[in-house]
């Protein structure tokens, strides 16, 4: 292991502990040795974190010092030495190094599917069109990793089907990977005490549990009694003093419940530490086109998220409308790719095509096989990045780059052409098209990268 990466690890973990005693005081010296190893990179973020450590009166004052009182030290200094430490610093130097050597996308992470069961079948879900008997193995699952960190990558995400169905090879591959950030996309329904304390133990791995909202909206999409089944797991969660998250789809029929400031605000209440918010992708032959966010409804979203945030302490990302903070589109390996439960590489979890398969091709092969290609050389997809998706606002391009890599449908249930698929995205690109460039214009000057 490079000595520098060595002693920083050291040093961060030190830091950390002196954190849990005197915030103030350890906070100055861990941005003192940050800012000698990041050599210069990261400058905007790193500001930006700093600040909000630092500065009393930022609204993400007190949400930084409540992870030194209410989330265990061994998870935080786990978490933060894997992220920051390997994922971000020692991990994007690798990434870059590779992007230049290969001349292909490197991820920044790997979203993967342990398993395509699930114990739900919620409405308008695109994992319920792969069927309920794929599944990657320990090993397989464990080699993608392994694959993974020799390009730099320190990041993996679950989702599926339910991820929670393979619990014991969750934890197995946290235990050897502990390296490693594991984050799990997960409908909260399978967290238990045992499973809470596994996590404990580990300390690398973190739930993004999912709600649609309050309970009317969360039970109408997922079943009855789901929403109380994902309190008692948040409950369980904070009492082991352990780190989630919120996974949070909007939809046009949970719209007012999922971007209300009362929802908001009730997260922080429960002890979520970031939200995660996704646009509705109508992806399958029996995707609900009824579910589509209407023009006001995605620009309501727009707005509230970027106020709650700026003014609340809770770390928010809107998938589909904070393209802008990170250049476009982040699929096709760019900053991260998808692997389903049989192997097929995706670009993207909405997007189910592929030129390759992680069963039959290492991991940079995939990388370099015809459909990511077309990512690279293609993104962005567009100019303005409230546009950025090549299915949903810019759908002819999906066509485009399918075709040109004559790649197929990884749907085995139930295979859909990309032209079928863009076809449902068409009116409402179209409809979406003018007031995105109006509110471009009003966002851009003030918060263009």
């Amino acid at each position: 292991m490079d000595l520098k990466l060595t002693l920083t690890k050291t040093i961060v973990e030190h830091m950390i502990d002196k954190a849990y005693e005197d915030p103030d005081r350890a906070f100055d010296e861990i941005f003192r040795w940050a800012d000698l190893f990041r050599a210069g990179t990261f400058e905007k973020q790193f500001n930006a974190v700093k600040e909000a450590a630092l500065d009393p009166d930022h609204p993400y004052y007190p949400f930084i010092r409540r992870i030194f009182t209410e989330v265990d030290p061994g998870v935080t200094k786990k978490l933060l030495v894997n992220f920051f430490v390997n994922a971000v610093l020692a991990g994007w130097k690798q990434e870059e190094a590779m992007r230049e050597k290969y001349q292909c996308n490197i991820p920044w992470a790997i979203l993967l599917d342990p398993t395509s069961a699930c114990n739900l079948h919620c409405t308008g879900c695109w994992a319920a069109e792969y069927g309920h008997k794929l599944n990657l193995s320990y090993e397989e699952i464990d080699d993608i990793i392994t694959q993974g960190k020799e390009l730099g990558v320190y990041m993996y995400i679950y989702t599926g089907g339910e991820p929670l169905v393979r619990k014991k090879d969750l934890i197995r591959l946290c235990e050897k990977h502990d390296d490693c950030v594991f984050l799990s996309f997960t409908n909260g329904t399978l967290i238990d005490e045992d499973f809470a304390e596994e996590m404990l133990r580990v300390g690398n791995f973190v739930p993004a549990i999912s709600l649609e909202g309050f309970e009317d909206a969360t039970d109408e999409r997922r079943g009855a009694g789901v929403y109380q089944h994902v309190q008692k797991a948040m409950k369980l969660l904070n009492e082991k003093k352990l780190v989630y998250g919120i996974s949070a789809c909007y939809t046009r029929a949970n719209y007012e419940s999922i971007s209300s400031e009362e929802f908001y605000d009730s997260l922080i209440a429960e002890g979520a530490r970031f939200v995660w918010f996704f646009h509705y992708m109508p992806v399958g032959n029996d995707a609900s086109l009824e579910l589509l966010p209407t023009v006001e409804q995605r620009i309501g979203m727009i707005e509230k998220i970027r106020r709650y945030r700026s003014e609340k302490p809770l770390f928010a990302m809107d998938f589909q409308n904070d393209a802008q903070y990170v250049g476009g589109c982040i699929a096709g390996g760019r900053r991260y790719l998808h692997i389903n439960a049989n192997g097929d590489v995706d670009p993207c979890v909405f997007i189910h095509y592929s030129t390759s398969n992680i069963r039959q091709q290492s991991l940079l092969e995939c990388l370099q096989s015809p459909l990511m290609m077309q990512y690279h050389d293609n993104i962005p997809f567009n100019e303005n990045m409230l546009k950025p998706c090549p299915m949903l606002e810019n759908s002819g391009k999906l066509t485009e780059m399918v075709n040109a890599a004559k790649a197929h449908s990884t749907d085995l249930q139930s295979p859909q052409s990309a032209e079928d698929l863009c076809a449902n995205t068409k009116e409402y690109a179209e409809n979406w098209s003018a007031p995105a460039e109006e509110v471009w214009e009003k966002v851009r000057p003030s918060q263009e990268a």
